[in-house]
């Protein structure tokens, strides 16, 4: 989902209290609808707003409201950016049709 490899969620498990996933006998991990959300937050504070650990875990603290809806707003317009992109390869496609001819 967010193409992380199991060593970078177990160190962030670790570094944020907030990810908590349940565990069965064998140790294997399941994430609940939380975990995903709070992970998700966490990818988008190290990831894309290149923040370090110490930095995101306060702003976690501090003012996670803020951050959770920024996060949306990202989103949405990675979403928007996407679909703009779509937009523009049909109309090249239709261009180069009607050139070809």
């Amino acid at each position: 989902m967010f193409d992380l490899n199991e060593s970078t969620l177990r160190y962030w498990e670790k570094e944020f209290e907030e990810i908590i996933p349940q565990k069965n006998e064998k140790g294997v991990r399941f994430y609940l609808q939380e975990d995903i959300e709070q992970i998700r937050l966490i990818y988008y504070l190290l990831k894309k707003r290149g923040m370090t650990i110490p930095g995101a875990r306060q702003k976690l603290k501090d003012n996670k409201t803020e951050t959770i809806k920024q996060e949306e707003i990202c989103n949405r317009l990675e979403n928007v950016r996407s679909e703009i992109q779509k937009m523009i390869n049909a109309l090249d496609v239709i261009e180069k049709k009607s050139r070809d001819g």
